[in-house]
Parts: C-alpha cells; sequence; structure tokens
C-alpha cells in the first residue's frame, strides 16, 4: 500500500499518500452492468495498441527482468498443460514490471525438428525423399506424395508460420503480457547463424566431433536419439531359454539377436559360471564360437546369470562392446530390417531366413528354428519389461553404428554439478533430478539428426578420386548462415557437387534442442545486440516443466559454459504437470489433453488463469473446472466490489481517521508485505491465497460494515471513503497478475493508464500509533457479525431482519474495541442495542436476541 503520512500535526490519523490519482471524477466511466463478456477482445486489442508489455531496454542491467520462456513446440495445437504452466510465468512477469522492473519477455517457437515433420506428414499426406527434384509448382493435395527435401522444407516453413499464428492467437487471448515484437523462431536466420556459429566454435575447441559409434536409433522416424530422448515404456514379450554347446543354457527376450551374439557374459562372483569365464562356446543355429567373460554389470539373479551380449540388444551391450573390446557384428539395419547379409563370421544358410525381416518376424524365425534344431529350452514364458523408446516414438529403439555428431559433455560432469548447485531452483528438491542426471550420462551428448527440417551442419567434405567423402578435413563455411545442401562451399562450383573431385554436403541437421538450448544467447543478442546483451544476460528466470531438466535446462546449462562460462539465468522455476484425477499427465501424445479454446470459452481467461496459479511450483495439479468456475466468481465479484466502492462520492481528503478503517488497512499492509515476499520466491500460489482470502472478507464484511456510515456526512464518512478507496487501488493491483481483464477493466473506471504499469502496492514502513492501537481489530468485530448472520439463519430470517439486542461477554481490550466500532455493527446486522459485561476467563461469548416476528 502506499506510504501513510498524518493528515495534520495535532491529528493522529492514517493517511495514505497514493501512487495513482485516487479521487479522480469518474461517474461516468463506471458501467450500471459489468460483466467479465468481451474483457478479453477490449484489453487484448487496446494492450498491443498502446505496446504496455513492451521492453523499453534503455536501463541498466539492474533494472531489467528477463525471463527466457519456453519456445513450444509447433506440432499441432497447444493443449491446457501449456496454459497451466505460461499463465504461472505470466504471473511473475506482471508482478516484476509493476514492481518497477523493465521486463524482457520475449515468445519464441520451437519449430523445426521431429514433431514438426510429423504434423507436416499427416496434415498433408506426404513423405521427403532426398533424392527427388526441387517441384517449384508443387502444392499438396492431400494425396499420398513424395517430395523433394528443398520441398518438404517449404511446406514445413508454410505450416509451423500458420500453426504459430493460432498460438500467438491463444496467447494474447490468455493474457500473456508478452512483447510480441521479440518473437523469435528456432528455425529462423538468427537462430540458424548462432546455432551454426556456436557449432563452428566448440568443434574448433574440440569440444564437438564426429565418431562413427553405436547410437539410439529410431526406426519409424529412421534417424538418431539421444540418450535424454529416451523414455522406457512398460511391454509384453517372452523369456527365452537358449541351449549353447556344452550345455550352457542362456536366458533373454530377444533370440532373434542370437546372430549378432559376441559374447556370454557372467558376474565374477557368480560361482555357478566361475569354471566357463575363459571359456568358448558355440551358439545354437549359428555355430559361432563366442568367449564368455566376466562383468560386475552382470545379474547373477536374472534367469541363469549368464546374459548374450550381441550387437546391439541394449546399452548393456555397447558398455560391454566397448570395455571388453569386443567384435562387431551388427545385423539390424537404419529401416528395422535385418540386413540382407549376414556379418563377418555367421553362415549365410540359416541367417537367410532372418534377411530383410522385420524384428519382429525375425524373432518368430528365429525361435521356429531354435526349437526344430532342439535348442530352445521348454516354451517362452511370458513377461512385462521396460523397453526404450524414443519419447514421441512408436515403435522400440534398436542400436545401429554410424557417423554421427556429438557434444562433449561427460568430461565436464563435475562443473555441470557446480553449476546446478550455484543455481536457485524453485522449489529446491528439483535440484536432485538435475544432479541425477548428469552423474547418470552414458555418452556425450548426440546432436546430428538424419532429418530434413533442422538446423543444418555449416560444413562440406572434399570428395575424393572415388567420389568418397574425407570427414577428417571438412570443409567451412565463410558466410552464415548457410545450407550446404543448396549452398556452394568456398573454392568450389555448384557442378562439382556430389562429383568425384568435387564436393558433398554434411547431411545431417542438428538436433533441435541443439538450437532451443541456445535460447538466453538468442534471445539475449549473444551474437548481434551486445548493447541488448549487456542489458539483459544473465537472465533472471528459466521457466519449464520438470521433465525437461535432463534436456532442456541440463543442455543450456552446458552451452552457456561453453559460450559465456557461467550460468545463464539465476533461477529455475520448474513447473508440475496437469494430471488427470486419477494421476495420469494430460497430454497430447496420451491423448488425455483438453482444449484450451474450450476451457476459455466456457470460463473465460481471468478464471483459467486462477485455476493455473493455484498449481504451486514443481507440484502436479489436477485439471479442475471447479476451480475455474471459483475463479469466474472472483473475477465477477472484482467488477461488482469496484462498482460498488466508486459510487460512494469522492472524498475530499485521503485522511482515514476511524478505528475500523485503520485497522483494515492495516491488515491489508500485512497482506502485502505477505504477498511481495511470496511472489519475489516465486510462490504465486501463496501471495495469491493471503490476497484472496482478504479480498473475500473486504467484499462480504468490511463492505457491509462501512456502507452506512460511507454513504453519511461528516469526518466519519470521509474516512470510510478514503479507506474503501485505497483498499480497492490496493486489491485491484495485488489480483492484476493473477485475473488481468478484470483488473485493467475496473482499473479503467476511475484512474488513468494500465494497472499493469501501475506501481505495486508497497507498506507504510513505519510504526502508526492508529494501526498498533487497531490491531486485532477486525478479528473481533468479524467474528460479533458473523455471530449476528448465524442467528438468522439458524432462524431462517432474512439478513435484514432487525435484532433486538446483542449481548457480549469479552475481556476489557475486547470491549474498547467494539465500543469504538458499535455503531458500523449496528448498521450493518440492523441492532437495536448492545449489552457488554466483563468476561471472567476464556473467549468472547456473543448472544443475539432477534426481534419477535
Amino acid at each position: 500500500m502506499e506510504e501513510s503520512t498524518k493528515a495534520s500535526e495535532n491529528e493522529s490519523s492514517r493517511a495514505h499518500a497514493p501512487d495513482y490519482r485516487p479521487f479522480m471524477a469518474e461517474s461516468e466511466r463506471v458501467p450500471e452492468r459489468p460483466t467479465l463478456d468481451g474483457l478479453e477482445k477490449t484489453w487484448t486489442r487496446r494492450w498491443a495498441d498502446q505496446d504496455v508489455y513492451r521492453f523499453a531496454g534503455n536501463g541498466s542491467r539492474a533494472t531489467v527482468y528477463s525471463i527466457d520462456t519456453p519456445p513450444p513446440s509447433v506440432s499441432g495445437h497447444l493443449h491446457i498443460g501449456h496454459v497451466f504452466s505460461y499463465t504461472q510465468t505470466d504471473i511473475i512477469a506482471r508482478y516484476q514490471r509493476m514492481r518497477g522492473k523493465d521486463v524482457f519477455y520475449p515468445m519464441g517457437w520451437d519449430d523445426n525438428g521431429l514433431p514438426t515433420e510429423r504434423r507436416v506428414q499427416m496434415v498433408h499426406n506426404v513423405r521427403c525423399d532426398p533424392s527427388l527434384p526441387y517441384d517449384p509448382r508443387f502444392s499438396p493435395t492431400g494425396q499420398p506424395t513424395a517430395i523433394s527435401r528443398r520441398n518438404f522444407v517449404e511446406l514445413c516453413e508454410r505450416q509451423t508460420a500458420e500453426d504459430e499464428r493460432s498460438y500467438e492467437a491463444l496467447w494474447r487471448r490468455l493474457g500473456l503480457s508478452v512483447d510480441w515484437s521479440r518473437t523469435y523462431t528456432t528455425i529462423g536466420k538468427r537462430a540458424r547463424r548462432l546455432s551454426q556459429s556456436s557449432f563452428l566454435r566448440l568443434f574448433a575447441a574440440g569440444e564437438a566431433y564426429q565418431a562413427e559409434a553405436p547410437t539410439l536409433w529410431d526406426v519409424g522416424f529412421r534417424t538418431a536419439v539421444a540418450q535424454a530422448e529416451v523414455e522406457h515404456r512398460p511391454s509384453r514379450g517372452a523369456w527365452h531359454t537358449l541351449r549353447f554347446s556344452d550345455g550352457v543354457e542362456v536366458d533373454t527376450t530377444r533370440p532373434e539377436l542370437l546372430p549378432a551374439c559376441v559374447a556370454l557374459i557372467a558376474h565374477p562372483d557368480d560361482e555357478r559360471h566361475r569354471g566357463l569365464v575363459g571359456a568358448t562356446v558355440r551358439t545354437p543355429v549359428f555355430g559361432v564360437p563366442v568367449p564368455v567373460l566376466a562383468h560386475p554389470d552382470a545379474e547373477p539373479d536374472r534367469g541363469s546369470g549368464l546374459v548374450m551380449c550381441c550387437t546391439f540388444g541394449d546399452l548393456a551391450d555397447v558398455r560391454w562392446w566397448r570395455e571388453l573390446g569386443l567384435p562387431v557384428r551388427a545385423v539390424i539395419g537404419r529401416d528395422g530390417r535385418f540386413r540382407p547379409d549376414p556379418p563377418a563370421g555367421v553362415p549365410a544358410a540359416p541367417y537367410a531366413a532372418l534377411a530383410g525381416a522385420t524384428v519382429h518376424t525375425a524373432r518368430e524365425r528365429m525361435v521356429a528354428s531354435l526349437r526344430e534344431e532342439g535348442a530352445l529350452v521348454g516354451e517362452p514364458r511370458p513377461v512385462e519389461r521396460p523397453v526404450a523408446y524414443y519419447e514421441r516414438g512408436e515403435k522400440p529403439l534398436e542400436i545401429v553404428s554410424g557417423r554421427q555428431w556429438f557434444i562433449r559433455s561427460t568430461e565436464h560432469r563435475e562443473t555441470l554439478l557446480a553449476r546446478g548447485r550455484e543455481l536457485d531452483w524453485r522449489p529446491e528438491h528439483m535440484r536432485a533430478r538435475y544432479e541425477t542426471w548428469v552423474r547418470g550420462l552414458a555418452g556425450d551428448w548426440l546432436i546430428s539428426r538424419q532429418r530434413f527440417f533442422g538446423v543444418p551442419f555449416p560444413l562440406w567434405y572434399p570428395l575424393d578420386a572415388n567420389g568418397e567423402p574425407d570427414h577428417a578435413r571438412p570443409i567451412l563455411p565463410e558466410v552464415l548462415p548457410v545450407d550446404p545442401a543448396s549452398d556452394t562451399p568456398p573454392g568450389y562450383r555448384e557442378e562439382q557437387r556430389g562429383k568425384p573431385g568435387g564436393f558433398a554436403a554434411e547431411p545431417d541437421v542438428m538436433d533441435t534442442w541443439a538450437t532451443s538450448s541456445l535460447t538466453p544467447l538468442l534471445v539475449c543478442g549473444a551474437d548481434d545486440d551486445p548493447d541488448l546483451f549487456a542489458r539483459t544476460y544473465p537472465m533472471d528466470l528459466r521457466p519449464q516443466a520438470h521433465e525437461i531438466i535432463r534436456t532442456w535446462l541440463f543442455t543450456t546449462i552446458l552451452r552457456a559454459e561453453s559460450e559465456t562460462g557461467s550460468l545463464p539465468w539465476r533461477r529455475a522455476a520448474i513447473s508440475g504437470w496437469v494430471v488427470t484425477p486419477d494421476r495420469r499427465k494430460v497430454s497430447k501424445k496420451s491423448g488425455s489433453a483438453l482444449t484450451p479454446e474450450t476451457m476459455l470459452d466456457t470460463h473465460g481467461s481471468d478464471a483459467v488463469r486462477y485455476w493455473a496459479a493455484s498449481g504451486r511450483p514443481g507440484v502436479d495439479t489436477v485439471f479442475d473446472e471447479t476451480k475455474m468456475r471459483v475463479g469466474r466468481r472472483l473475477a465477477t465479484k472484482l467488477l461488482h466490489a469496484s462498482r460498488f466502492a466508486l459510487g460512494f462520492p469522492a472524498p475530499s481528503s485521503v485522511a482515514v481517521t476511524e478505528p475500523l478503517d485503520v485497522a483494515v488497512l492495516g491488515d491489508l499492509d500485512a497482506v502485502v508485505a505477505a504477498a511481495t515476499e511470496a511472489l519475489e520466491a516465486g510462490e504465486h500460489t501463496d501471495a495469491l491465497e493471503r490476497v484472496e482470502r482478504f479480498f473475500w472478507f473486504w467484499c462480504d464484511d468490511y463492505l457491509e460494515l462501512v456502507k452506512d456510515r460511507a454513504y453519511g456526512e461528516g469526518r466519519g464518512a470521509e474516512s470510510a471513503r478514503a479507506a474503501l478507496r485505497t483498499g480497492l487501488s490496493t486489491l485491484q493491483r495485488l489480483l492484476a497478475p493473477y485475473l488481468p481483464f478484470a483488473a485493467e477493466e475496473t482499473w479503467s473506471w476511475w484512474q488513468d493508464g494500465s494497472v499493469h504499469r501501475s506501481p505495486w502496492p508497497t507498506t507504510p514502513g513505519r510504526t502508526n500509533d492508529d494501526r498498533a492501537d487497531n490491531a486485532g481489530l477486525v478479528p473481533v468485530v468479524v467474528a460479533v457479525l458473523e455471530a449476528i448472520r448465524r442467528a438468522k439463519s439458524q432462524a431462517k430470517r432474512s439478513m435484514r431482519a432487525p435484532v433486538a439486542e446483542v449481548l457480549i461477554a469479552s475481556a476489557a481490550g475486547e470491549q474498547a474495541a467494539l465500543t469504538a466500532v458499535e455503531a458500523d455493527l449496528r448498521a450493518a446486522g440492523a441492532v437495536r442495542e448492545f449489552r457488554f459485561t466483563r468476561a471472567a476467563h476464556g473467549p468472547m461469548a456473543v448472544e443475539v436476541v432477534l426481534d419477535a416476528e
């Protein structure tokens, strides 16, 4: 609230020196029947026209509050989970703006990568074939069509532009106070230039490298994926017991990988197999000799205790292959089918049954061959086990060897852990998720993808006399951004593309996280706006969901460390999920996502924002339309209470002199202090609960208590009117981050400018004698008022029914307080007489005697 001063030298009073125009003539601006209908459209347009949320960018770093807003994937439609988390960020942005900060709050779209490609494929029924020529007249017809890479990229660009317009319309309707003039995309020219220049810096420093290595592979999308993008889903399978030579039995759920077997692994302490370690056995069906080796990661209590190590069944196979120096016998190709030819050393005849088959078919055929040879012990035993999938994929991942690009991360583990400890986590326990991920890194970050719509690696390779690329001598660009698939490298001509002695483009694109991990550097202008960078970086806030700590948050810290040697932000605010009543995550992928437009149509933006604000940081929140109805009621009440408070004549001064008014504003000071403290800590829910609780008291009790006096004349009426307007101004501003439309509407009835650019309420900051004298008055008054109302309700009387007398037994202090506000209580309760007695001990007792009917 505003600074308080004394009305005069000889009058002890609470007079708030306002930071707004408190008593302007507003009678013609207060509507007769206020409504929430139409407010979103009205104020969205006015905010845009007046640039209410534009970042000025003319102050020092200390005056700026910068937010690294998550760029949502452009993959169709936003869902209610987006509304939930982005609203929570907007509450903080609005609060900081009212605290006087120049809020740097851009919005971006993560519009490249697999999600976008999949949407384009589904919407337009097309697939990309890079071998096809570009067709400048191509237009999708909806019929299944193969198109060139360039046509596919252009179609992706058109589709994302359309989707981004609908995203922006939804965000504006929700009331996000974003500076839309600073919108960016992760496929835009600035993002491509920064991504490519950052990659080249990493490459020059040896932090980015290419290697021929086994990688997780999605056979549906036909691309490598990173460890961070893997999720394990329960899948049904079967244990098969295979008999190798010499009666050695091995349990496996993947018998089809038998031709890829390169060793059997036992735990070194497993007594059953100690005599076997170092020996050689032969595989069934194929008769290939494989060694029996020991490794501490083998699980002796799993099946027979012996494990097939294949090329490659899972990440354990990769680790054993690397650590034990095993050969490679790859059998599964990038299309998810068994390769046409057997690996070296594997006989062709038995392998022929598997060649070209899918994994499922190969498994059936392999089991049939084992059964026919008598090498299948018993029958397969059903089991449900976790199987690795790409988080957006529909088929289990395979592990396929190939040339890929990586960014070093495992060797920076300790530095990354130290940075995590420097970061202010809200809530703090989310740091454990980050540390668990960093400690559990299985390898460096794989950033190459065998896809089309992404930021290309800015490299070409010289071709030797046989037309083979020399990957050890990449050709670097002179100007960025560049598309090696269509641009020509320095010193070459386009007609040399793909020719012996000419050049070939790097075919892969960067993982979308390789671009979005640079968002703080991108939006702050690291490469192209040093002045903006100095004012905004490191950023103040990174809001995001907890499931992408291992991807977006981790990779952003990694890239910031390599580029700036510091954290990219000061605080990470981690949101929870929106879940169904049975605690399942609401998402597009699960099919349980609810349409935000439907919720906004039904309840309105302020109501949906109120529900979102009820979710605490880091805590999963149940989707609850009941909360939205409560939010709409709160917004509606703000309209009606504002109209009521402004219906009294404007007071001639700001002097607040009456005990009840002083006490109520004193309690409001405490609310301001508590809400401010909570919002500074990022606890938006705690702040809302405190403000809302006071607001309902103010509407239901205080307005009733004071209205008769406010209609009157004299010092008491002036005090009531001044207190009402002081309280109204404060409450409108306290609720503005949560209910921006209702708050702006009611503020406009009596104030100039936007409530969202007005100062956040402050507390007096010094002891006021009257405030101290009236501390504790409000609970006593409310207790008496509630007793009167309860008596009328129990008697089924109108709240306006007269009361003959109210008998109060109370302590001396309570009696003095009630005597000071007796006139207000008489008016509010229609009481003819109060009688006071001294209570010997115990709480205050109130007896209400109603008039006879």
